[in-house]
């Protein structure tokens, strides 16, 4: 079910009526409703997967619970192994099976070996990455003994199954979220007013800028061996802004959803495009992903050694980890690979966190050296984000080839640029609107350049107004579905 179609506008309204008008003097009943309206809404989709999703609940529950009972390191280790093998192994086989099948058969290939075996037609579920980490989280946290292991199943599966968030995050943390299932939820209109007009910013992001992006993105990147470099940039530029709008406007939909039950969700974005550095992007980008591999992940490792070279070679795990979990192909793992040589210099500088506050805090306008660094920031990123669109490595590489060409030069030109001059103009809105509101949490958070009323209203309906004009009949899937 997307967020963005005629079943969803339906679901959502009828789930809100029945948790605060029926369902509002019972936190069990809401917590059931919440949980058995996640299986409704992944079922929609595939309802084969919600045995999967059902399995991974049940073993990370049982596995808390058996955690709970126990001190003995030994069962402890097991128990923690039990879950991350199950979770692992089933993100593992429908996500990465085809992917190293494949990549075995070459090398032995190579080596003058032929092995005999078949790929597999696998079927992706929905958002497996998303909740398969969320889950791990909880597993972990109990392990550690920063969480106290639930024995209330069913707020445990609704806090893996939430709707909301489900199917592309944010990742939540058990220790953050698990929690809020078990207070008392009273509803409050200022904060459903908030999460109302997060949504409407998410739906902004998603229907006006990415999906509008997606039509000449698929045209450029399709026919690139007959576009001049300067188009295969603005290409790449206009795929930058469509992840950027796709994934974020997911996460604005979600986190404001969310708020209209009562839950609070992590922020997931915070104005990346406007980040100095790369640091300061990956604390800005995806930050539920970044966050939890620098805990679960990039920390353990740096306790086993110290040393530059020990340094070098976390970076690298951790991008090539974060490339990888995007996707079972080398595209990915290259961009990962990308971003660990970008993050390096301010690594070996220790000149990791020298950009940590809000840019131009103090002014509207940025000075020159912020502007700078921003659109240096902003080109690397294209450049990188290359690799996350190609097909393959080699379209990759021949795209790049063809940007840094005597064609760079040329006007951008393709068919129906001239409507595409007017996406253009769109996005310049569109960021002129982050950059008013890059001291909140989204960008219609406190709309503060709006004083009056009516003029507010009048945006809002402006903005709806946008959304109806540049809504496509068939409803176009969140890129960060098949992750």
């Amino acid at each position: 079910m997307l967020f963005n179609s005629l079943d969803f506008a339906i679901f959502l309204p009828i789930v809100f009526i029945l948790y605060w008008f029926v369902f509002n003097k019972s936190l069990k009943g809401q917590n059931l409703l919440v949980a058995a309206a996640s299986y409704v809404f992944y079922g929609w989709w595939d309802w084969r997967f919600l045995s999967l999703i059902l399995f991974s609940t049940l073993i990370d529950y049982f596995v808390g619970v058996s955690l709970g009972k126990t001190e003995a390191p030994t069962k402890r280790k097991i128990l923690l192994w039990v879950s991350i093998l199950v979770n692992l192994g089933f993100l593992g086989f429908f996500k990465y099976y085809n992917f190293f099948l494949d990549n075995f058969k070459s090398a032995f290939s190579i080596a003058g070996y032929e092995l005999n075996a078949n790929s597999l037609n696998i079927i992706l579920p929905v958002g497996i990455s998303f909740y398969t980490f969320q889950t791990l989280s909880y597993t972990i946290d109990v392990y550690k003994n920063r969480l106290e292991p639930t024995k209330n199943f069913i707020s445990f599966a609704a806090f893996v199954s939430f709707f909301p968030q489900l199917v592309a995050g944010p990742i939540e943390r058990a220790k953050n979220f698990l929690p809020q299932f078990f207070v008392k939820r009273k509803f409050d209109f200022s904060e459903a007013v908030n999460g109302l007009r997060q949504i409407l910013w998410g739906l902004f992001k998603k229907v006006v800028i990415a999906d509008n992006c997606a039509v000449y993105v698929n045209y450029i990147f399709e026919n690139s061996t007959d576009l001049s470099g300067s188009t295969l940039l603005l290409g790449a530029i206009l795929f930058t802004f469509q992840i950027y709008g796709d994934f974020s406007g997911y996460s604005d939909i979600a986190i404001g959803t969310a708020r209209l039950f009562g839950f609070n969700l992590m922020q997931n974005f915070a104005f990346p495009f406007f980040a100095r550095d790369i640091p300061e992007f990956w604390r800005r980008w995806h930050i539920s992903l970044t966050t939890w591999f620098r805990d679960y992940v990039y920390i353990p490792l740096i306790k086993r050694g110290t040393g530059k070279l020990w340094s070098i070679r976390n970076i690298f795990i951790l991008f090539i980890l974060t490339g990888l979990w995007h996707g079972a192909s080398w595209t990915f793992i290259a961009w990962g690979a990308l971003n660990a040589v970008y993050f390096l210099p301010f690594l070996l500088s220790k000149n990791i966190r020298s950009k940590t506050g809000v840019v131009a805090s103090d002014s509207f306008l940025p000075g020159f050296k912020e502007i700078f660094q921003m659109l240096f920031t902003f080109g690397l990123n294209v450049f990188g984000i290359i690799f996350f669109r190609a097909e393959n490595i080699k379209q990759a590489w021949n795209y790049i080839n063809g940007i840094f060409s005597f064609s760079f030069f040329e006007i951008p030109y393709f068919v129906g640029i001239g409507y595409a001059k007017g996406l253009i103009l769109l996005i310049i809105f569109f960021m002129l609107i982050e950059w008013s509101g890059r001291r909140n949490k989204y960008a219609l958070e406190k709309t503060n350049f709006l004083t009056a009323r009516y003029l507010r209203w009048g945006f809002y309906n402006f903005i709806i107004l946008l959304i109806g004009i540049f809504m496509f009949s068939e409803k176009i899937d969140f890129i960060y579905f098949q992750f």
